[in-house]
């Protein structure tokens, strides 16, 4: 299939699970999808095979974004309760980071787990109050691991709201979603940091500007490296839509959202369906988005 025929095509998303409240952060775990519910504080799961929706896990004090390292456990951002957390096995959950040199995070948003176990966390304040603010900055930070525990660390100094985040394939680059919309100060662009031998952070490259239209909430890898990101809303711009950007970070096209999408994710049998969540508190998915050899077809 071209990209002049993507462009063209019409694509059709189905609902297979809600509606709830808003849905976030999708993550596939092999056999199903989990995601939050962010103000009704649940994660559930929907398992393709039986169509069934169920609660996985409640009282999540607002978890948003959702990930899982190498070894299958889930972590979450909590929005209300201001940390990263994991969710064991037994039931319990283990605090991963909720302080950075002393001071309370403000509301984690999104996490991106590498294979050495560093997890990449956003930290804005979207709520409107911001007096509760002990950190004087809101960025990318880094949970380290330090034996059984984790140490937090900084690893961006130039942004002012940041959402998304997602590590390359290659653990590379760092993908950061700058969504400050306040003007004068209004800054939205998806951005790509290298990642150096030490772990630091490079100058970004920006792969997009959305000047006034919504930026960037979550994203996704497909199997090739091209970057699908939900972005945009009905008020303007190129609407409500899944950014698709190839692997040499060009963008070529766009797949139009019924409403704002939040995040995103591959899943299905062969990794081949695209997971959407959304506003309307909805999973949407469509099927067989990639090739069966797992290549993009843009």
């Amino acid at each position: 299939m071209t990209v002049h025929s993507l462009l063209e095509s019409s694509w059709e998303w189905e609902t297979v699970a809600g509606p709830f409240s808003f849905t976030e952060g999708p993550v596939w775990d092999g056999e199903r999808v989990i995601f939050t519910d962010v103000p009704t504080s649940r994660i559930l799961t929907f398992d393709p095979r039986t169509g069934e929706t169920v609660v996985l896990i409640d009282g999540t004090e607002k978890a948003v974004g959702l990930a899982l390292d190498a070894d299958g456990r889930l972590y979450g951002c909590v929005d209300g309760g201001r940390r990263v957390e994991r969710y064991e096995a037994d039931g319990s959950r283990t605090v991963v980071a909720d302080r950075f040199e002393g001071a309370r995070l403000n509301a984690p948003n999104d996490l991106t787990i590498g294979a050495d176990g560093r997890i990449w966390f956003s930290d804005p304040r979207y709520q409107p109050d911001k007096s509760v603010m002990e950190l004087d900055h809101e960025s990318v930070l880094i949970a380290v691991p330090d034996g059984d525990g984790y140490l937090v660390e900084r690893a961006t100094f130039d942004t002012t709201r940041p959402n998304g985040v997602l590590l390359s394939h290659d653990e590379r680059t760092l993908y950061v979603a700058q969504t400050h919309m306040p003007p004068p100060e209004s800054c939205r662009e998806l951005r790509a940091y290298p990642i150096g031998d030490d772990g630091t952070l490079g100058d970004y490259e920006v792969l997009f500007d959305f000047g006034d239209d919504r930026g960037v909430d979550g994203m996704t890898l497909a199997p090739d490296g091209s970057l699908l990101a939900a972005c945009g809303w009905p008020k303007g711009g190129r609407g409500p839509r899944v950014a698709v950007f190839a692997p040499d970070h060009t963008h070529v096209l766009d797949i139009p959202t019924e409403v704002n999408p939040s995040n995103l994710c591959f899943g299905g049998a062969a990794g081949r369906d695209l997971y959407l969540t959304d506003s309307a508190g909805c999973l949407r998915r469509i099927t067989n988005l990639v090739n069966e050899d797992l290549s993009s077809p843009w």
